[in-house]
């Protein structure tokens, strides 16, 4: 498995932070904010699948949105 490319990490990372919900990623035991570049950039890797938590006031279109753009990049994405 391989690092994902940073240019993925900081598209992940700008539609995240369009919405005021809470959005998590859980990467096997580790639980991070994906509003959060540092927590993001290591913990994507290629080959993995992710958990996305979110919630909020605009958690519908934030759902929407985050699971284009992980389909986008080619990672897989559960939502709840």
């Amino acid at each position: 498995m391989g690092a994902i490319d940073t240019k993925t990490i900081v598209e992940i990372n700008r539609t995240a932070t369009q919405f005021s919900s809470s959005i998590v990623l859980r990467v096997g035991d580790r639980v991070i904010d994906v509003k959060s570049i540092l927590g993001l950039s290591v913990s994507l890797v290629t080959g993995q699948a992710y958990k996305l938590d979110i919630h909020g006031p605009d958690e519908e279109e934030a759902k929407a949105a985050m699971a284009e753009v992980f389909a986008k990049n080619g990672l897989q994405a559960e939502l709840n």
